[in-house]
């Protein structure tokens, strides 16, 4: 069975200029959890999920000892602070773009099961061989189809 088969054809996907504010409205809007970022002519140029803003909206803590007056200071940023800046950014700022997974429309069922098994991504990125983006895979996608199929089969 090829990944064409059961792929998501109509992908929303950002561009790497696409604020925070504006992926999370999406996100929300379309209810998943992340998309492909993409240059102005299709290609995959990074991914970004819920857990990418999450981990990037992570408070940062400093911790500062004076040995002199063995006093501990710690400053933790607020987080409607960061939010408030992060809302501003653009996703190329917090976006994956080293070992991306993606797979081609020829692909068969199971080498993205391989990919879901060893690797914690929710979505997979379809490319042709130009590397343009022509469809998604997800685990929840995968296991609908699995599912459908094998109650055809019974």
């Amino acid at each position: 069975m090829r990944i064409k088969e059961f792929m998501i054809p109509d992908v929303i996907s950002v561009n790497e200029d696409t604020t925070v504010k504006e992926l999370l409205a999406l996100l929300v809007s379309k209810r998943i959890g992340g998309v492909p970022v993409v240059s102005d002519d299709n290609i995959l140029v990074g991914v970004i999920s819920d857990g990418d803003v999450i981990r990037y909206l992570r408070p940062s803590s400093r911790t500062v000892f004076d040995m002199f007056a063995l006093v501990m200071v710690s400053e933790q940023e607020k987080l409607t602070d960061k939010l408030q800046y992060a809302l501003k950014e653009p996703v190329s700022k917090m976006m994956k773009t080293k070992d991306i997974k993606s797979l081609s429309p020829e692909h068969d069922l199971e080498d993205a099961l391989q990919i879901f098994s060893q690797h914690r991504f929710k979505k997979i990125p379809i490319l042709d061989d130009n590397k343009k983006v022509v469809g998604v895979l997800s685990r929840g996608d995968l296991l609908r189809h699995i599912t459908i199929k094998i109650i055809e089969e019974k």
